[in-house]
């Protein structure tokens, strides 16, 4: 771990040679707050402006979980205020991911929930572990994907796949990840940060400037396509911040129960 790389011990990065790899360090459920993903940005940047790391690595601690996303308990009360500081955080964090200048490679080992299925869908590839789970969740909560989910996800797997996650609340098995294009390869339980680094090996040894072009030019125009669709995600989101929907699902999940919808 370098500490002069992350600001906060809910990120873990190590620097090995010329790639970085980064441990989602928040248990049990590695959520995102606004520490961790204030950090992310920042960590991010950093890596930027080291010229000879053209690859990133980003996994969970544990075994059961890459991370179950957003904090919900920052919800709860129907905070405007602090929900669109949230949301904010989100989209400064993963808009940083997906442009970040190297390759990025999530090496999802195990469940990928909401925010943290959206940090693995602004990564480059995605590894994913046999035993490995992804959903994005939050209309049975009240609420909606604010960090990409809406927006990157149809543009990788289409709009009909995306509308089973989002809109009927599908989760889905690392087979039907790789299935529809969502996961590159499928390993063994305890496997995908070693193939993950194995993938991060070979992006080494190409040329730094042609990685830094190609990625440029591969990711502009799915970033611009999606620059507007991004900002309404976030505004949506507060919208829906207060309703009495958001208040009974957030809640209702909060205390393991039902939610009754109005």
């Amino acid at each position: 771990m370098m500490k002069a790389i992350s600001p906060t011990e809910k990120l873990l990065v190590e620097v090995r040679d010329h790639f970085a790899v980064l441990t989602i360090n928040n248990p049990p459920a590695n959520t995102w707050d606004r520490e961790s993903l204030a950090g992310l940005k920042t960590i991010i940047h950093r890596l930027d402006n080291m010229r000879d790391i053209t690859a990133l690595v980003i996994h969970g601690q544990g075994e059961k979980f890459f991370s179950a996303g957003a904090d919900l308990k920052q919800f709860a009360s129907g905070d405007k205020v602090t929900a669109a500081e949230v949301a904010r955080l989100f989209g400064e964090a993963f808009e940083a991911l997906a442009q970040f200048e190297g390759v990025a490679i999530a090496a999802v080992n195990g469940y990928a929930m909401g925010g943290g299925l959206e940090c693995a869908l602004a990564c480059d590839i995605r590894i994913f572990e046999a035993h490995a789970q992804a959903a994005l969740p939050e209309a049975k909560v009240g609420l909606l994907p604010c960090a990409g989910g809406t927006q990157r996800l149809s543009w990788l797997v289409g709009e009909g796949w995306t509308s089973r996650l989002i809109l009927c609340g599908e989760r889905i098995s690392a087979d039907t990840a790789e299935k529809i294009g969502l996961a590159q390869e499928i390993v063994p339980k305890g496997q995908a940060l070693e193939q993950a680094i194995l993938l991060a090996t070979q992006v080494v040894q190409q040329s730094p400037d042609a990685i830094r072009s190609c990625k440029s030019l591969m990711i502009q125009a799915r970033e611009h396509a999606i620059s507007a669709g991004l900002k309404s995600e976030r505004t949506h989101f507060v919208d829906l911040i207060g309703e009495q929907n958001q208040l009974e699902g957030t809640n209702a999940f909060l205390e393991k129960r039902s939610p009754v919808w109005q």
